[in-house]
């Protein structure tokens, strides 16, 4: 009979440290794993049942290391760190590469009218919208007419973007046409993060000590979240929209290409997927999940609240979002 698993494993935290950028990759690397999609929804139940059973101080009998750690990584694919909700199949991390190399390759082949720019960057950023307000940050609810509001900014703005640069582009060479779809990805990112997560940025996002009991809200951790947020998610976009254009530009002027024009869709979509696989976990890690900040740089009544409970305390803690 196998040994009993001890009680005393984190699984709160990563199993990688998350301090250096290879431990954070390779926490990334699983959490955005496409497969985590196909799970049922009972082995999604199954592996919330044994986490939150590990964390009440139940081991179940027979369990290993590698089940737990398994059980773990399921559950957060599928399930908000912070409110524990069973997110949105489609705004889950493991969504990513499958979602963004459809849109993004129909983006990047669909680019030279302008009825086709303004379908695709509506699909973009509506799934982007998803996106974000099913990875915020925090626990506090987001109204209907908070999320609308924020949505059709969004949205528009990038649409307004994008059209804008593609009538800049009109009389420069082709190539240069073919990155209009990534200056207003990159554009638009700047708008729609801030915007859906806006009430974070009004009412602060929960910031904790070490060793995660909670000291209050920050909007200052707020801001270094979403920031953080927009800077993963536009380098996210910058290998599966710079490389496949020249690819591209290239190959359309070979035989092949104006043999076969309905191959360059699939070939386009295919080649942001190879980018997307290695740059979703890769841009991720750049930023530890759970970010951290100075007590010093607070707003002055968190410093304040906070001075009050723990004078020594100089480092607080903040999940921030993806």
């Amino acid at each position: 009979m196998p040994p009993t698993l001890p009680g005393t494993i984190d699984i709160r935290e990563p199993r990688w440290d998350q301090s250096t950028f290879q431990g954070r990759a390779k926490h990334f690397f699983t959490v955005t794993d496409p497969r985590n999609l196909l799970l049922s929804g009972a082995a999604l139940d199954e592996a919330r049942r044994l986490v939150l059973a590990y964390r009440a101080g139940t081991v179940p009998p027979g369990l290993t290391e590698d089940e737990l750690w398994r059980a773990k990584y399921i559950y957060d694919s599928a399930f908000h760190p912070d409110t524990g909700e069973k997110m949105l199949l489609i705004g889950r991390m493991s969504a990513q590469v499958p979602m963004n190399m459809t849109i993004t390759g129909c983006m990047l082949t669909f680019y030279r009218t302008t009825p086709a720019v303004v379908f695709w960057q509506w699909v973009n950023q509506s799934f982007n919208a998803i996106v974000n307000y099913t990875n915020r940050s925090g626990d506090a609810p987001i109204t209907p007419s908070q999320l609308g509001m924020a949505y059709v900014s969004a949205t528009s703005g990038a649409v307004v973007t994008a059209l804008g640069l593609k009538s800049l582009t009109k009389h420069l060479p082709a190539i240069i046409g073919r990155y209009v779809p990534f200056a207003a990805v990159a554009a638009a990112n700047c708008i729609n993060i801030p915007l859906m997560r806006q009430r974070e940025l009004k009412v602060g996002i929960p910031i904790t000590d070490e060793n995660g009991n909670r000291l209050g809200e920050s909007t200052a951790a707020a801001q270094k979240a979403i920031f953080q947020v927009v800077v993963s998610r536009i380098g996210m976009a910058a290998p599966a929209m710079a490389i496949p254009p020249v690819i591209m530009n290239v190959l359309e002027k070979r035989a092949f290409l104006k043999r076969y024009p309905y191959l360059n869709a699939p070939l386009q979509v295919g080649l942001v997927g190879l980018c997307l696989v290695f740059a979703t976990p890769l841009c991720c890690a750049l930023f530890p999940q759970k970010s951290s900040m100075q007590v010093s740089r607070l707003e002055p009544s968190i410093q304040a609240q906070i001075r009050e409970v723990d004078p020594q305390l100089h480092t607080v803690y903040f999940n921030k979002g993806l």
